[in-house]
């Protein structure tokens, strides 16, 4: 029976934020929308390699989905602090609904247009660099002050057990069905997330109070961003890890292609084992009350040695149990600059600096995905991970002594 409570109790920590019916709605919806988004990640660079066989080309699309983040995001972040976050949900899921149907009419068509698809791929980003403050920074909206780091640490959940789910759906459907019919599924999901965001209680939500439109709010976002000393040192160790480290949409293509000389099945199963080792390590941290600048750090490291290890890797058998070990890494890393940017920013202003955050993390994709995508090209699919490993320890180290040296000073 002792065994059973304290089952039990881990089970209720670990899932607390579950308890609140409007996180409970955002949770389930969030699960089927991300699942699809992630089938069509991963179909449409199958399908951009399987046009181009190039590995710059992947790059380039990896540009597409991401350079309107690296260019919009610091403006979503501003949106998402100054209006309706649920109600701008509503249409940027809308907007990102048709894209997804945009891109299962072009892959349907006999002979499928590259510059369609990066077009549609470009939009899809513009869309996103609206969505993704929203989204994150809805989180905090949802539960009460004290449930926020777990809130965070499961909705990093969401997203990794649909990095689980989509990658497989995307490898069945595009063998069995076609790259159309991946697209098409991805369209349909998004109707989970708004109905659950229409079944919501405002009631129910912790909004911040609105502020008026101010002149220089993007750049206020970056001066706070500048004043908080573990915002600043994580940040500019996510800047690093973002362009050179947190490039798997275009390394892993093209380590399973140039590097272990495999098919689109084994990119897709390497893909879902990295996200179940994401998903296994979210639970782990998830009954986290706290974080601070060391788990961060620690996540770092973690995730160098992880990528080091699958650059080396000589063959599948290897390079799963690695794949595995990035997952778990890359969320422990992702997790904890999310939620540390979360605690450490005020309220009024924390969408901006989530903003800013997805900028480092994936908005910085146009400078590396096409750097990455050449060096594969040159020099093998292996390079860019090891490339990675010596970004992801440089930037630990850097974070350590810069914490260190500001803790010296606060004594």
């Amino acid at each position: 029976m002792a065994l059973f409570g304290s089952i039990r109790r881990t089970l209720d920590t670990t899932f607390s934020s579950l308890h609140t019916r409007n996180f409970r709605l955002y949770f389930f919806g969030q699960i089927i929308s991300n699942s699809g988004n992630w089938l069509t990640n991963v179909a449409l660079t199958l399908l951009v390699l399987r046009l181009t066989q190039s590995g710059l080309d992947v790059g380039l699309l990896a540009a597409c989905q991401y350079g309107p983040i690296l260019l919009l995001s610091a403006y979503g972040g501003v949106i998402a602090d100054r209006y309706d976050k649920r109600r701008m949900l509503l249409l940027t899921q809308t907007l990102e609904m048709a894209e997804s149907t945009g891109l299962a009419i072009v892959a349907f068509l006999p002979h499928p247009s590259l510059i369609a698809l990066f077009l549609l791929a470009t939009a899809g980003g513009i869309f996103l660099a609206f969505d993704n403050p929203l989204r994150r920074s809805f989180v905090s909206e949802m539960v009460p002050g004290e449930q926020i780091p777990n809130a965070v640490v499961l909705y990093s959940t969401i997203v990794n057990v649909s990095r689980v789910i989509g990658p497989a759906l995307a490898g069945l459907l595009v063998i069995t069905a076609g790259y159309g019919w991946s697209f098409t599924v991805d369209a349909a999901s998004y109707l989970a997330v708004i109905a659950g965001l229409l079944l919501m209680r405002s009631s129910e939500l912790y909004r911040a109070e609105r502020r008026p439109r101010q002149k220089g709010e993007i750049r206020q976002g970056l001066q706070y961003i500048g004043k908080v000393s573990s915002l600043r040192i994580s940040f500019i160790m996510l800047a690093v890890i973002g362009i050179l480290t947190y490039n798997f949409s275009v390394t892993l293509p093209l380590f399973v292609a140039k590097g272990l000389h495999q098919t689109t099945v084994v990119y897709t199963i390497l893909y879902s084992v990295m996200s179940l080792g994401s998903v296994l390590s979210a639970l782990v941290i998830a009954h986290r009350r706290t974080v601070q600048l060391r788990h961060v750090i620690i996540g770092a490291v973690a995730l160098g040695i992880a990528t080091f290890l699958l650059g080396i890797a000589p063959n599948m058998i290897l390079a799963v149990p690695a794949a595995l070990l990035i997952g778990g890494a890359s969320i422990l890393y992702s997790t904890s600059t999310t939620a540390l940017a979360q605690i450490e920013s005020d309220a009024y202003i924390r969408g901006r600096v989530l903003a800013v955050q997805t900028v480092l993390l994936i908005g910085t994709t146009p400078l590396g995905g096409p750097l990455l995508g050449w060096v594969a090209d040159l020099y093998g699919g292996r390079l860019p991970l090891f490339i990675g490993c010596a970004a992801s320890i440089g930037a630990a180290v850097f974070g350590y002594i810069f914490a260190h040296r500001q803790g010296e000073r606060n004594e």
